[in-house]
């Protein structure tokens, strides 16, 4: 009898140890059972298409660099397109407030043109870039974007649609300037802007223009010490 009592709880213990790791969440330590992707949303508004967890989804831990940020005496943190807040010992995704600033984006943020002005646009949410700042200010959506997904998966927006790999272990800040510089120098070497309607030029050269950006973007940023596919 005391064996099979033995047996019986060392089943049970197992069976916990399986439980708890099946319970395990996904991400930055969400509450239990907030694991896989129920408690994600797929953005493909502009080509986005990224995933992101749920705002008010409440986790345990922030991810390990995600960036504090303070806005009116409130604190903030973000990371790859996604703010959080504390809420007692936890913390909740939240949508960003407008006016909130932060330094450096994900490169993965979508670069869009609406009624001729550029965002950058990441998880529901539109930025614009402050060159007296050095970064991003969020802002409230313009007039005229578009309230579900425009474009298919499969057709992302012009000069975003590059995997960038950081062959030499550039940091996420070190990333969003050499993106940034190297769209900016391809643009100056070949006269097409993605963040310009028809890229700026005659919409019959559109398409050659924007091949001839591309390979220019991919040389900046390949001389960076990035793989670029």
């Amino acid at each position: 009898m005391r064996y099979g009592s033995t047996s019986l709880m060392r089943r049970a213990a197992a069976a916990a140890v399986i439980a708890a790791a099946l319970a395990l969440p996904f991400g930055a330590g969400a509450e239990p059972g907030d694991r896989g992707r129920a408690h994600e949303h797929y953005d493909e508004r502009h080509g986005h298409n990224h995933y992101y967890p749920e705002r008010g989804l409440r986790v345990r831990e922030l991810p390990r660099e995600a960036r504090p940020i303070a806005w009116h005496g409130e604190r903030y943190w973000f990371h790859e397109g996604v703010w959080y807040r504390p809420i007692g010992p936890r913390f909740v995704v939240v949508a960003p407030p407008f006016g909130v600033f932060v330094p450096v984006l994900p490169a993965f943020a979508t670069l869009v043109v609406i009624g001729g002005t550029s965002f950058y646009y990441a998880n529901d949410a539109y930025y614009r870039y402050d060159a007296a700042r050095g970064g991003y200010e969020v802002v409230a959506p313009p007039e005229g974007a578009p309230v579900a997904a425009t474009a298919p998966a499969s057709a992302p927006p012009p000069g975003e649609d590059l995997f960038v790999y950081p062959r030499n272990g550039q940091n996420p800040d070190q990333q969003a300037r050499d993106r940034y510089e190297c769209h900016r120098w391809a643009a100056d070497q070949t006269g097409f802007d993605p963040t310009r309607p028809a890229g700026g030029v005659d919409p019959a050269a559109a398409v050659a223009k924007r091949g001839e950006y591309r390979r220019a973007q991919q040389a900046c940023l390949e001389a960076r010490g990035y793989t670029v596919r």
